[in-house]
């Protein structure tokens, strides 16, 4: 019975280290692949690149926590987990820090937009002439368009 347990422990260990490793891959591939992201938005001038590189940072933040989760489960010491902990404790606050900044840069970016959609409805109000009322052949005025009933 001794075996089997040890043998299921061994088959337990080693799925739980791939699933840690694949889990940092991922971490690792989505902080490089929002460098590169947030690089061309910033070469761009966009102004969402600095809430892409926060987003994509959160989203791989999430990834290398989940790993250190993870690996928890197969910690043989305490000094293991202490310092797995303290991983967990730093990548959850900077996690927070990121999500703050998320929220922040939306609010902001929400603020700049409305302020240009008002402008631009200030001008385009300025711009086009007072609509004329539609006149048929006779010189009287058109009578307005009915659309036919919505049945639900």
């Amino acid at each position: 019975m001794e075996e089997v347990l040890s043998v299921v422990q061994q088959y337990f260990t080693y799925i739980i280290e791939w699933a840690v490793m694949l889990c940092e891959v991922i971490g690792v591939i989505m902080i490089v692949l929002t460098a590169i992201r947030g690089v061309i938005a910033w070469l761009r001038k966009d102004p969402h690149a600095r809430l892409i590189a926060a987003e994509g940072i959160a989203i791989a933040l999430t990834f290398k926590m989940g790993g250190e989760v993870l690996r928890t489960v197969i910690v043989r010491e305490w000094q293991e987990l202490l310092v797995l902990g303290a991983i967990v404790l730093l990548r959850t606050i900077m996690s927070f820090i990121i999500h703050f900044e998320i929220r922040s840069e939306r609010q902001t970016l929400e603020g700049i937009h409305s302020i240009l959609r008002s402008d631009k409805l200030k001008k385009a109000s300025k711009e086009q002439p007072e609509e004329q009322p539609e006149e048929t052949p006779e010189g009287q005025p058109a009578e307005p368009k009915k659309f036919p009933a919505i049945k639900l």
